[in-house]
């Protein structure tokens, strides 16, 4: 059966590394439980958060505006991804799945922040909600996207894919992406610690009319699960009115084997130029 007839998200851990990368790059999607590297990794997080927004820190929206919401957040982020203590994580998170850290590179943790409502009252935040490939953003078609949930999140609180168009073409225009001109004057686009006015201002690839994605798959998920899936699957962030900010992690990795060999996932429409493997963190 094609992958948009048999698609559905995978509960059952790999045979192996080997085995998961390559059904990775074919589209398949998997959803596996918190492992003790995964749920501690949670809770060093959610221990910044509360630091940086007082306890409960899904409903800081209600106890402060965007701009300081914003403000408070950037140092987080900044750490996240600058901090080498960050790493090791990520290399333990490999080993679980069976992988050897020194075979792959990694672009590091990112934290994602969705706020309630945030689609109708931050303009700034509109590109969260783009449909789009990882790929678009010059990463290479063996990437594989790896999420991780701060808290229990329903199925209207995450994301969807769009299996149908996962091999099929979408009129887009990430020709307009430059890797080298994204970092030209710093990464405060690459990891988005200053640039809270990015939304507005910044080229991000996009759809090109009106698309017919087909089938929209999505999921609910627990505190500390993991979701991984090749960077060239076309899915989309969903606005939500939970009343409560959405926090998550999230990196990108690729197998340096994979990448010299020419393995990875169709590339049916990408254009964007450069390569962002240049700055992935290799294990020495």
């Amino acid at each position: 059966m094609t992958l948009e007839r048999s698609f559905a998200i995978e509960h059952a851990p790999p045979a192996s590394f080997a085995f998961w990368r390559e059904a990775t790059y074919a589209g398949r999607v998997h959803l596996l439980p918190p492992t003790e590297t995964s749920l501690a990794l949670v809770e060093r997080v959610r221990a910044l958060l509360i630091e940086a927004l007082g306890d409960e820190p899904r409903l800081a929206q209600h106890r402060m505006d965007n701009d300081a919401l914003f403000a408070r957040l950037s140092p987080v982020r900044r750490a996240l991804y600058c901090d080498t203590s960050f790493h090791e994580p990520l290399r333990a998170l490999v080993r679980e799945r069976g992988g050897d850290p020194a075979e792959v590179a990694f672009d590091p943790l990112r934290l994602r922040v969705v706020r309630s409502r945030g689609d109708v009252e931050v303009p700034a935040a509109r590109a969260v909600y783009y449909p789009h490939r990882d790929t678009w953003y010059a990463h290479p078609r063996t990437l594989i996207a790896w999420w991780i949930p701060l808290d229990d999140l329903d199925e209207d609180e995450t994301f969807v894919f769009y299996p149908e168009r996962f091999a099929r073409e979408v009129p887009n225009d990430s020709e307009v992406f430059d890797y080298d001109e994204w970092v030209r004057d710093g990464w405060e686009l690459k990891i988005g610690w200053q640039r809270r006015d990015a939304g507005l201002t910044a080229r991000y690839p996009g759809v090109i009319g009106e698309v017919d994605a087909g089938r929209a798959v999505g999921f609910a998920c627990r505190r500390g699960q993991q979701l991984t899936f090749s960077g060239a699957h076309f899915h989309q962030t969903l606005p939500q009115a939970s009343g409560r900010t959405r926090f998550s992690l999230d990196f990108r990795l690729v197998h340096l084997g994979d990448e010299a060999a020419g393995e990875g996932a169709p590339n049916v429409d990408g254009r964007s130029r450069g390569s962002a493997l240049r700055d992935y963190v290799r294990t020495p």
